[in-house]
C-alpha cells in the first residue's frame, strides 16, 4: 500500500485560455481510448463542463486536482490510485499555463508531470516556436513534454509550425480548424456532454486528426508516490439523499458524490423539471447548473415545487448551490427579460447578468465546520436576507459570498467540495447530526483567513465582479 506507483502522464497547458486545451485533451483520450488503452483524465481546478466531455472521451470517471480547493494529498491519492489502473494519465490544466497561485505549472512541477503545451496557431507561423520555448523555458525546473498546434489551416501550415521549435522541443502534431472538432460553449463555458448529439463523432474526428499527424506512442512514465490513508467514517449510514440531477441541475463533483457513498449514504437522482415528486428520502441537494435555461419549465412543474416546499416544512435537510439556490428564489429572469417564478423557500429574486458576476475560490466557515469551493455566476441577487456566514477568497479577491440558512435548508452560490470535511458535509445532510457536530464559528466578512490558508499556496483563480 505504501509503495509508489508508475504510469504515463502528461498535463495539457496553454498560454492562456481559449486556446483548446479541452478539444485537445478529449482528442488524446479517445485516441489512446481507441488504441484500446485505459486512459483516466483529470481537470486542474474547480470546474464541472470539460470533466463531462472528457468523461465521454476517456470512458472513465473524471475527478478534480487542485492544491488548495482538492488539497495536496487528495490530489495525491487520486493520481496514485489512477497510477494502478490506467495505461495513460491526462491532466488538463486551467487557463494559462502559469496563471494563478498555484498554477497548473505548480501542481505539474509537484507530482513530477510533463506539460503537454497547446498553442493555437491561428494566423502565426514562426512566432509559434517563440511561445513555445517561452513555456518551455519560462520556469527552468517544469518539467516539459513538447507542444502541439491546434487551429492549424492547412498541411503547410503545420508544417511552418513544426519548423519553427527550437532546442530540442518535440512535435506533439496538430488538429485542423476544418474538421469540424471545436465544441461550442455558452455563457459558463463549454455545452454540456449530453446536450451535444454528434459529440462522438467530434471526438473520433478529433482522434483521427491527431492520429494522422502525429505518433501515436505514450509519453515516459510518471512516478506517484503513495498517500496517506485517510479513514472515512460512516457518519451518514442508511441517509437517503436526493439530487437532483437533469438538465438544469448537472453541476456536482464526482469526488462529492463518491463522498455521501463512502460515509453510507444511499444516493437517488431525479429531474426538476419533468418529475412530479420527490424520492423518498431523508435529505435533498440541490446542485448547481442552467436553471435560467429551463426556469420557465421549472416554473410550470408546480407539483415539484410544492413537493420541495414540502421537504422543508418537514424540518429535512437541504442544501442549495448557485443554481440550486435560483431555484429556491421567489423568481429568476433570463437575459431577455422572461421572468418565472418558482419555489420561494428564499425571499428574493435573481436576475440574469450578461457580465461574469463573479469568479473565485471560497473558504466558507459554518457552523458545521470549515468548508472550500468556488463560485462562478452570471447571476445577480437582491433579497433582505441575513447571511449566517460569507465565503473568503483565499487570493484576496472580490467574492465574500453570503451563505443562507432557514431551518435545516443552507443555501449559497458556493459550490462546495464535499471532501474538504466530510464532518461538515455529514453534519449537512444527516437528519440527526447537525447538533452533534460542533465547528468553528463563523468569520466576519472583513475578517481574515485561518492561518492554514494563509500559505503561498492559498491562492488560485482571479477574483472578478461585474
Amino acid at each position: 500500500m505504501n509503495q509508489p506507483r508508475h504510469c504515463p502522464a502528461v498535463l495539457i497547458a496553454a498560454p492562456a485560455s481559449g486556446q483548446g486545451k479541452t478539444t485537445v485533451t478529449a482528442a488524446l483520450a479517445r485516441l489512446h481510448r481507441n488504441q484500446g488503452r485505459k486512459v483516466r483524465v483529470f481537470k486542474c481546478g474547480p470546474d464541472f463542463l470539460d470533466p463531462m466531455i472528457l468523461e465521454r472521451a476517456s470512458g472513465a470517471p473524471v475527478y478534480q486536482l487542485d492544491m488548495w480547493m482538492v488539497g495536496e494529498q487528495e490530489s495525491r491519492r487520486l493520481l496514485w490510485e489512477a497510477a494502478n489502473e490506467a495505461d495513460l494519465i491526462l491532466i488538463e490544466g486551467v487557463m494559462g499555463l502559469f496563471d494563478g497561485t498555484p498554477s497548473s505549472a505548480d501542481l505539474a512541477r509537484h507530482f513530477g508531470v510533463p506539460v503537454l503545451g497547446v498553442i493555437d496557431g491561428t494566423a502565426m507561423a514562426q512566432t509559434f516556436g517563440a511561445l513555445a520555448l517561452g513555456l518551455a523555458k519560462y520556469q527552468p525546473d517544469l518539467p516539459f513534454a513538447g507542444v502541439l498546434a491546434n487551429r492549424v489551416g492547412t498541411l503547410r501550415h503545420a508544417q511552418l509550425l513544426e519548423g519553427s521549435l527550437t532546442e530540442g522541443l518535440r512535435w506533439y502534431g496538430a488538429l485542423s480548424r476544418e474538421t469540424g472538432i471545436e465544441l461550442p460553449s455558452r455563457h459558463l463555458g463549454l455545452v454540456q456532454a449530453s446536450e451535444l448529439n454528434d459529440l462522438d463523432v467530434r471526438l473520433d474526428a478529433a482522434a483521427d486528426a491527431l492520429a494522422s499527424s502525429c505518433e501515436v506512442a505514450l509519453p515516459p512514465a510518471v512516478e506517484f508516490a503513495a498517500p496517506d490513508v485517510i479513514a472515512v467514517e460512516p457518519l451518514l449510514k442508511n441517509v437517503r439523499i436526493a439530487v437532483a440531477r437533469d438538465e438544469a441541475f448537472a453541476f456536482t463533483y464526482g469526488a462529492s458524490l463518491d463522498l455521501l457513498r463512502a460515509m453510507g449514504a444511499e444516493l437517488t437522482f431525479f429531474s426538476p423539471i419533468r418529475d412530479t415528486q420527490l424520492p423518498d428520502a431523508d435529505s435533498l441537494y440541490l446542485p448547481g447548473g442552467y436553471p435560467e435555461l429551463h426556469h420557465v419549465a421549472l416554473s410550470q412543474n408546480t407539483a415539484m415545487l410544492e413537493a420541495i416546499r414540502a421537504h422543508h416544512a418537514a424540518g429535512k435537510p437541504l442544501l442549495a448551490e448557485c443554481g440550486g439556490m435560483l431555484y429556491l428564489l421567489d423568481s429568476l429572469t433570463d437575459v431577455e427579460g422572461t421572468r418565472a417564478e418558482l419555489v420561494g423557500l428564499l425571499k428574493g429574486d435573481a436576475v440574469m447578468q450578461k457580465r461574469l458576476a463573479a469568479l473565485a475560490l471560497q473558504a466558507v466557515d459554518l457552523p458545521e465546520g470549515s468548508l472550500r469551493g468556488h463560485t462562478y455566476h452570471h447571476s445577480l441577487t437582491t433579497t433582505e436576507l441575513t447571511p449566517i456566514a460569507r465565503g473568503l477568497s483565499p487570493n484576496g479577491g472580490r467574492g465574500a459570498e453570503a451563505v443562507y440558512r432557514d431551518g435545516r435548508m443552507t443555501a449559497s452560490y458556493v459550490h462546495f467540495y464535499f471532501p474538504s470535511s466530510p464532518a461538515a458535509i455529514a453534519a449537512l445532510f444527516a437528519p440527526d447530526l447537525q447538533a452533534a457536530i460542533a465547528g468553528k464559528p463563523a468569520p466576519t466578512v472583513d475578517g481574515e483567513l485561518p492561518e492554514e490558508m494563509q500559505s503561498p499556496v492559498g491562492a488560485g483563480l482571479p477574483a472578478m465582479g461585474p
